[in-house]
């Protein structure tokens, strides 16, 4: 299969050279620009890549130009910066343009290899996207009295600096929230968001707070840390109740004066941001079993908003999805306009385990194979607890379907537990390849450990909204 495609652009001939011959090699569909204009006037015109990988000093229209333009022009490519000079201050510009990575001349192999997956796997396989910032239209589609309830505490709290804690199951539009406040509060720096539960201590800690050169072994220059891009901006750090104790010290004290030091450093930096916390767990429980910071909880819950899951509000399913067609049938070049009346009506008596994300995945498959039989089967093996048809209306073949789905999903899940979820690991185990891994992940709505739990456990674990100030 053909990897994504990879736009190159660089003045340098050799460094053209060598990363057409790199990325080539390994499968992805690879063109070369030797300058930034080429790249602002094809944004328009070609087929957008998956990936820029960009660099910084060119003549006349630099890298960090080329981001601006496509920040001006409201186009989201992911794209990792090379440059010769390694500036700090270069990086953090760069970032806040909306750079996925920032490397250094000369490339480390290994490195370059590693930054082009994780860009990749973190924006879709490299969906390029037009940037859509949430509105009160896309971000709220709801007749529901408790969403309307939340928009009005959002709205209202939004130009705030104090910090939120959004709690909702897996899928249920956590970040989507998030983005909103960041939208309605007039904060013009990045949004940034951090996933508490995709990285190993030491690796997250350097993450939000940066490190220093030689702060650890492969520490090779120093980085700054997630804070220190986000500026004034918003940090929102997702799966919070994963966080270890000593980050939770270390945040703590981020909240209490403001005030951090990158790994392995002695000066002190400042933060400015504005703090969304979000977790699909019941943080006061983890306080009562001190699981979780007590003081650290506190200054978290000012503001409490609990997302109630999709099956709790049925009358969003409808505006959902007709937003979801109208957002991807040109992307996937779908003549579907309107979903048919029996997927709808179907779609209206699923529980959706996996909330909004799991609509929007249904909604996608459908765009692209809309195959009606094929899409009520998918429905039917995730395992509702409101079946869209009879138990008796399985056939053999789709039952022998189903619980080789199950097995093959408690065997990977096993393999991911006996590897503390290094994926890559785990295909090797499984003898799967590791894109196959990461697509049955991803449409069993995993990400991580955290989800896996909420989504064993989503029988029981059933939010409520309580959109106020105190408490629980």
């Amino acid at each position: 299969m053909v990897k994504p495609g990879v736009w190159v652009v660089d003045d340098d001939d050799s460094t053209r050279a060598y990363l057409w011959d790199f990325l080539s090699s390994r499968g992805y569909d690879v063109q070369c620009l030797d300058s930034g204009e080429q790249v602002i006037r094809r944004l328009a015109s070609a087929q957008r890549p998956s990936l820029l990988i960009l660099d910084i000093h060119m003549p006349h229209v630099g890298g960090l130009e080329v981001l601006a333009q496509m920040d001006k022009l409201g186009r989201r490519i992911p794209a990792i910066v090379l440059s010769g000079i390694d500036q700090v201050s270069t990086v953090v510009r760069a970032m806040r343009l909306g750079a996925s990575d920032y490397l250094l001349k000369p490339l480390d192999e290994k490195e370059l290899e590693l930054a082009i997956e994780k860009v990749l796997e973190e924006h879709g396989n490299g969906d390029s996207l037009d940037l859509e910032l949430p509105t009160p239209e896309t971000a709220f589609p709801s007749s529901n009295k408790r969403m309307l309830q939340i928009k009005a505490i959002c709205d209202h709290v939004a130009y705030t600096d104090v910090p939120v804690l959004i709690l909702g199951e897996s899928g249920a539009g956590k970040e989507v929230l998030a983005r909103y406040l960041h939208t309605q509060s007039g904060r013009n720096e990045m949004f940034v968001k951090v996933n508490c539960a995709a990285l190993p201590t030491e690796l997250l800690e350097s993450e939000l707070f940066g490190h220093e050169r030689g702060a650890f072994t492969g520490a090779l220059r120093e980085k700054p840390g997630k804070f220190e891009l986000a500026g004034q901006g918003t940090i929102m750090l997702d799966e919070i109740a994963e966080m270890s104790p000593l980050l939770q010290a270390k945040l703590l004290h981020v909240l209490q004066d403001g005030e951090y030091s990158r790994l392995g450093g002695t000066k002190t930096l400042r933060s400015e941001a504005r703090l969304i916390a979000a977790t699909n767990k019941r943080l006061h429980n983890l306080v009562a079993t001190g699981e979780f910071r007590e003081d650290l909880y506190f200054r978290l819950n000012v503001i409490t908003i609990e997302v109630p899951p999709l099956r709790e509000r049925p009358e969003d399913i409808g505006p959902l999805c007709e937003r979801f067609v109208e957002k991807y049938r040109a992307k996937y070049k779908s003549n579907v306009k309107r979903l048919p009346e029996e997927l709808q009506h179907a779609f209206a008596r699923f529980s959706w385990p996996g909330n909004v994300r799991q609509l929007e995945n249904a909604v996608k498959r459908f765009l692209i194979l809309p195959d009606l039989q094929l899409t009520l089967a998918e429905l039917r093996e995730s395992g509702s607890q409101r079946d869209i048809a009879p138990q008796g209306s399985f056939s053999l073949k789709e039952l022998s379907s189903m619980a080789a789905e199950r097995a093959e999903k408690e065997l990977i899940l096993r393999t991911l537990d006996e590897v503390n979820w290094n994926r890559k690991l785990a295909a090797r185990r499984l003898n799967i390849c590791y894109k196959s891994l990461l697509n049955k992940l991803r449409r069993w709505q995993l990400r991580g450990r955290s989800e896996v739990t909420a989504n064993r456990d989503v029988s029981e674990d059933v939010y409520t909204i309580s959109a106020t100030g105190s408490r629980n």
